[in-house]
């Protein structure tokens, strides 16, 4: 087996000098990307546990924990979900009489689990900008590796 040398390209002075700004700019977005996600993900955690919310003892998974993730945020979506509906009869807020007392109660419901879905994106969003800066990171960091170096000026 042979191995065959390819030519190195040769690139001027103006496309070595983008191609070093893009590398930077890389890793430049990365940082404001995974500072941004975990400053996010801090608030929003810090925020459910200001609450004080314990997920219930007849959840399915996480029973007992405090709320302050997306998981015990899911949980506890998911109990509130599983009791309102017990309560009204397998019935949906929409699904209930104008009249029916338990209306309100299942609207509250509703609520709660919509404001404990909206943190569970947030802290999904939040880990994709986590994840997108770290790879944008190591993108701009190939970038400048593999870079030529920049021109020298002639005098």
């Amino acid at each position: 087996m042979s191995t065959a040398t390819v030519p190195a390209t040769t690139l001027g002075a103006t496309k070595v000098k983008v191609l070093k700004l893009i590398g930077w700019a890389g890793i430049l977005g990365a940082v404001v990307m995974i500072i941004g996600g975990g400053v996010v993900w801090g608030v929003v955690s810090s925020q459910l546990a200001a609450e004080k919310i314990t997920v219930a003892e007849d959840a399915s998974f996480l029973a007992g924990a405090p709320v302050v993730g997306p998981f015990s945020a899911l949980a506890q979506a998911d109990i509130i979900n599983h009791h309102a509906t017990d309560m009204a009869g397998g019935n949906t807020y929409a699904e209930l009489d104008k009249e029916d007392p338990l209306r309100a109660t299942v609207m509250n419901a509703s609520f709660l689990r919509t404001s404990l879905f909206t943190s569970v994106v947030s802290f999904g969003v939040s880990a994709f900008a986590i994840g997108m800066g770290i790879l944008s990171g190591l993108f701009g960091y190939a970038i400048l590796t593999l870079a030529p170096a920049w021109p020298k000026k002639n005098a």
